[in-house]
């Protein structure tokens, strides 16, 4: 169970840094395509600051002194260096998580538990079988959206009660250890039983009255004396 409960947590880890990456990716395209003349005129801010002779950007582009090209520094710089290395960049963020692994991993997801289920969907599940073709029959697939809108009522049901059975079971073992103190460590399952519940639900146990007691006890069994 905690094996299960680390894969989900890692899986919805992986998915934050794919929704960044895409925020990433999104920042970098405009900057490829709207980027340069910025970052150039900060560059020639930089030159004047500290002197620095500046490129004459339409003038032609020379390799080295003796050989001159057909292209001119603008070019150069913008589509042969700036525009290529952001679309490595892209490219890189691209092949981390193809579009198939990013589908996969959010269909997965729709399984976790965390945060009570809040990622569930059952048509992000129905596409995960579909990924699957071996697994399931069509048959299958088709009864699949109704067996998950069940399963989707059991998992409400569950993250609503999950808090309160936590915090019961927690109460339960709280008020053992003050019940099954060193002085009664040898006592019995069933006067365990009966002791905790009276120490558990003692503000039920303040509306009982003795009568009632007293004819519980009658009805148990035939006694010699009057309670």
């Amino acid at each position: 169970m905690s094996s299960l409960v680390s894969l989900f947590s890692e899986v919805l880890k992986i998915l934050e840094y794919v929704e960044k990456k895409e925020i990433i990716k999104k920042k970098l395209q405009k900057f490829r395509n709207k980027g340069f003349e910025i970052l150039l005129e900060e560059i020639y801010a930089f030159c004047e600051k500290y002197e620095i002779k500046k490129v004459d950007m339409p003038g032609n582009y020379a390799r080295n002194r003796r050989e001159n090209t057909d292209i001119n520094n603008q070019h150069h710089y913008k589509v042969d260096i700036f525009t290529i290395v952001l679309y490595m960049q892209l490219q890189e963020f691209c092949d981390h998580f193809s579009e198939i692994s990013t589908e996969l991993l959010t269909n997965m997801a729709t399984l976790s538990h965390c945060y009570s289920f809040s990622q569930f969907d059952a048509s992000k599940l129905v596409k995960l079988s579909m990924l699957y073709p071996n697994d399931f029959t069509k048959v299958e697939r088709r009864n699949l959206t109704q067996q998950l809108d069940f399963y989707y009522d059991v998992l409400v049901k569950l993250a609503l009660v999950l808090l309160v059975a936590n915090e019961t079971v927690e109460r339960c073992f709280s008020t053992m250890k003050l019940v099954k103190s060193d002085l009664r460590n040898r006592i019995g399952d069933n006067f365990l039983n009966a002791s905790l519940i009276c120490a558990i639900e003692k503000e039920e146990l303040a509306n009982i009255t003795n009568e009632v007691v007293i004819d519980r006890f009658h009805d148990m069994a035939t006694r010699r004396g009057q309670l």
